[in-house]
Order: structure tokens, then C-alpha cells, then sequence
């Protein structure tokens, strides 16, 4: 199985294939050009900005990091029709845990409603959610997940000038 080279999400079928990279769905693909700008820019100003965002602040409640992706898992059904997705957040592990722990209601109420999908894919999205609660990857650094976050908005910024 593949995965995409801007989320990281598994690719079971279908996918976009530009300049050697995967991606998920034409959105990823965009981010593609991103992806080819953010490969230029020197290794030393992408790890001080990873370490200036990982040792800061949260964004969102502004309170001690350390800062890095931190995923959370949905699902909706009605009858026939179910969306599942997987939702990274930049944010500390405080922020993250009340993310994963609100797509778990989120999915637990509105995941179920859906043949098959719905049946199959609500407990999958449930049991990752609560594994990232309980899993603390500790203070063993940022991710790559952070740097590919910290890379795309460097590339955004140039490509913006």
C-alpha cells in the first residue's frame, strides 16, 4: 500500500501520481508543488523553526509545549453514505488529548449509522482515538509529521513572496 506524500494518509486505491510522489486526492496533489519548493530550503532554517514551534507555546491554548501533530480520528454515517477522516492537529498534548477525545463522541454518536462502512470503520476510528490518548510518545522530539507541517508553511512563505 502506498501513502501519501503530503498527509501520510494510507492509499488503498485510486491517488494522484505527480513527479514520483503519491497522493490521496487532488487536494494533496496540490500541495505537491509545496512539497518540491519546501525540499530547497536549507536544512538549518527548517530545524530552527521545528525547534522554535516544537519548545514554544501551543497555538491554540497558548500554554506549554512541547508542540507537535498530534492526529485525531472521525467518522459519520446515514445509511448508505459514511465519511471517515483523520485530523492532525499542531497543538500540545493537553489540546490533542480534548481533540481526540471529542471526535471519539463525535464518531461514538454519528459514526454508526452507515451499512457497512459505518458498522465496520466506527470501532477503528473509536480505538485509534482512544490508543492516541493513551500513548505518550514523551518527550523524544518532534515528529517528521511536525516537520512536514514546519517544511509546507516555509514553502508556503517563499512561494508567497
Amino acid at each position: 500500500m502506498a501513502r501519501c506524500d503530503a498527509c501520510g494518509t494510507t492509499i488503498l486505491f485510486g491517488g494522484a501520481t505527480i513527479n514520483n510522489m503519491r497522493f490521496c486526492n487532488q487536494r494533496c496533489a496540490q500541495r505537491g508543488q509545496l512539497i518540491m519548493i519546501s525540499r530547497s530550503i536549507p536544512p538549518d532554517v527548517v530545524r530552527k523553526s521545528i525547534d522554535d514551534l516544537y519548545r514554544g507555546a501551543c497555538p491554540r491554548c497558548s500554554g506549554p509545549g512541547p508542540v507537535d501533530v498530534r492526529m485525531s480520528y472521525r467518522i459519520w454515517s446515514a445509511l448508505v453514505l459514511t465519511q471517515w477522516n483523520n485530523r492532525p492537529h499542531v497543538c500540545c498534548r493537553s489540546c490533542g488529548v480534548k481533540s481526540q477525545l471529542g471526535d471519539t463522541l463525535f464518531s461514538f454518536v454519528l459514526g454508526w449509522w452507515g451499512f457497512p462502512w459505518g458498522l465496520i470503520m466506527t470501532p477503528v476510528q473509536i480505538t485509534r482515538n482512544i490508543t492516541a490518548m493513551v500513548k505518550d510518545r514523551g518527550e523524544s522530539g518532534p515528529s517528521a509529521q511536525l516537520e512536514n507541517v514546519v517544511r509546507i508553511g516555509l514553502a508556503q512563505q517563499q512561494q508567497s513572496r
